[in-house]
């Protein structure tokens, strides 16, 4: 019984895993149809986000069952609670890309980056993807100095973050109202997506010292 019981707590921890690959793809491929301006890899972003919503109530119902029938404690207790949590967050992130995903599909056939921000965006693209598998390989591993590192590697999102809206004040910005509303837009859903990711790392140093990075 105590076997099965473990067996569906790393099960967990596999579905949480799953979610990061599934919302690593999301983001780089809504990326990619946002520079590309590519109808379809954008429609495919928003239709396969169902496959991360799907891993999430796999990982929801298994939390409840194991409440309900296990009543965990200690740092079993503290792997459901954080599950639901990092569930949540990896769940919030696909929606991320799908927003962004979704302001491409609205600008097509055109783009909705002007040329001299394209650099920025890619970049920003990157940089979620790299948090979110850094994320994921926390999870996997329970690598308490791996993930305090996050909120470090996150300072390089939040400094293009910035560098967005410096471009987008600058006396000779000459793209209208729209592609400025996009852009901030934009600029805010990676933004929040790498602090989704931050917090996941965060869960897993909880998961493992059973106290919260300050």
């Amino acid at each position: 019984m105590r076997d099965a019981y473990h067996e569906e707590l790393d099960s967990l921890t596999d579905k949480l895993v799953e979610m990061t690959r599934l919302v690593r793809s999301a983001i780089s491929r809504a990326t990619t149809a946002l520079l590309d301006s590519d109808l379809s890899l954008a429609e495919s972003v928003i239709s396969r986000d169902e496959d991360v919503n799907a891993t999430f109530a796999a990982i929801e119902s298994s939390i409840y069952d194991l409440m309900a029938r296990q009543q965990p404690v200690a740092v079993d207790l503290r792997m459901v609670i954080t599950a639901l949590r990092m569930g949540t967050d990896l769940e919030r992130m696909g929606d991320l890309a799908v927003h962004v995903a979704k302001v491409a599909r609205l600008r097509h056939p055109d783009s909705a980056i002007p040329p001299q921000m394209r650099s920025t965006i890619l970049e920003m693209g990157q940089i979620a993807e790299n948090l979110v598998t850094k994320a994921g390989a926390c999870v996997a591993s329970r690598d308490v100095e791996s993930a305090l590192e996050l909120e470090q590697d996150d300072d390089a999102m939040d400094r293009l973050h910035r560098k967005l809206f410096r471009l987008l004040l600058a006396k000779d910005w000459a793209h209208g109202v729209e592609p400025a509303i996009d852009i901030t837009l934009i600029g805010r859903y990676y933004e929040r997506y790498a602090d989704h990711a931050v917090r996941v790392a965060q869960d897993v140093v909880y998961l493992v010292t059973g106290t919260r990075p300050t």
